[in-house]
């Protein structure tokens, strides 16, 4: 076991949670990842042991606390598409909240008492005053939305009752890839707008398509708070160490304080790729907020975080040598494109 002994991360063969047990390994954590390979990949978990399983399944995640010792968890295990959400909710209530009452139950069963919990700006829902800050009532529009506010709100009952500290910390807009180009988004069924722009620029996908540009926002079209996923995974290691000083339960904003419309991310994008990206506009996507920018003093605040990559033209530099380094890999092996 590591200095720092080992870290549970439930989806971590995914986006978000390999970034995360990359940044672990290397503060000298032991990330153990539990994933159900669903929409993980197994290259991705190369920092730790991987265990394909289904966070619901309680003996499983008590025989995994036992074996190897974990100390805290991370859950990031989730679906994550609104128009999905709005489309199919009882998947989104099943996966998101009814597997977290699962493996939570067996994580304070198990004797766990320190949970960073993977949440999102989608709780808000049509926030009524802008930037986003915590005091704002959390009024979700779609069942994404709904199923990780109702885990936070378990989490809170849960300290009360059976001591299990945590941090929710609620992402506005995670984006790029890890500058060392060993992981990334994968490709596949991509909803994100910046790998969507990526690929129709590379020519891997169709035109991009913008949902709406007729927003009462500068320019027309939806304006979000991107942050480099660098940035993201470094306030969940802060958010460890601020449990394991005693720090409460609280939900947090991970944003930059600034929002940037569609329209601003293809110009950049344009920039980085040194192409215009083919584009046409389709109506307003169901759910779709029309802005989310974040007040993000609470996280500065609580565990001296501030995003330090997340200039737009940072992420998708990083995010487009990314896909561009999986294109040519593909290519040189001779493979068929990256579905």
């Amino acid at each position: 076991m590591s200095e720092r002994g080992a870290v549970l991360v439930t989806g971590g063969a995914g986006y978000i949670g390999s970034h995360a047990c990359k940044a672990l390994a290397r503060r000298g954590y032991r990330p153990v990842t539990l994933d159900s390979m669903i929409n993980g990949r197994a290259d991705f978990v190369r920092w730790g042991p991987l265990i394909e399983g289904d966070i619901a399944d309680a003996p499983l995640v008590l025989s995994i606390l036992k074996r190897h010792g974990i100390e805290s968890a991370l859950h990031f295990a989730a679906l994550a598409e609104v128009e999905q959400s709005m489309r199919e909710p009882a998947l989104y209530y099943e996966n998101n909240l009814a597997k977290s009452i699962a493996f939570i139950g067996a994580l304070t069963g198990g004797g766990i008492r320190r949970l960073v919990f993977s949440s999102t700006c989608a709780v808000y829902g049509l926030a009524d005053r802008r930037p986003i800050a915590e005091d704002l009532p959390p009024r979700p529009v779609n069942p994404y939305g709904e199923s990780k506010l109702a885990v936070e709100r378990m989490l809170e009952a849960y300290d009360r009752a059976y001591g299990l500290r945590s941090v929710s910390l609620r992402y506005f807009n995670a984006a790029g890839a890890d500058p060392e180009g060993e992981i990334g988004e994968w490709p596949r069924r991509q909803t994100r707008l910046i790998p969507r722009v990526i690929e129709a620029a590379m020519g891997s996908a169709p035109d991009l398509v913008i949902y709406g540009d007729d927003y009462p926002t500068r320019d027309g079209t939806a304006v979000r708070d991107y942050v480099h996923v660098e940035d993201i995974v470094e306030a969940h290691l802060r958010a460890l160490d601020y449990l394991g000083a005693g720090g409460e339960t609280v939900a947090l904003n991970l944003g930059t304080g600034e929002g940037r419309s569609v329209r601003e991310v293809l110009a950049a994008a344009e920039e980085v790729a040194g192409r215009q990206i083919p584009h046409r506009v389709a109506p307003r996507r169901a759910g779709d907020p029309p802005e989310l920018v974040a007040d993000p003093r609470r996280a500065a605040e609580l565990l001296g975080w501030r995003p330090v990559r997340s200039e737009l033209g940072d992420i998708i530099g990083s995010a487009w040598r990314w896909q561009r380094g999986l294109a040519e890999r593909a290519a040189t092996r001779r493979e068929p494109p990256v579905p």
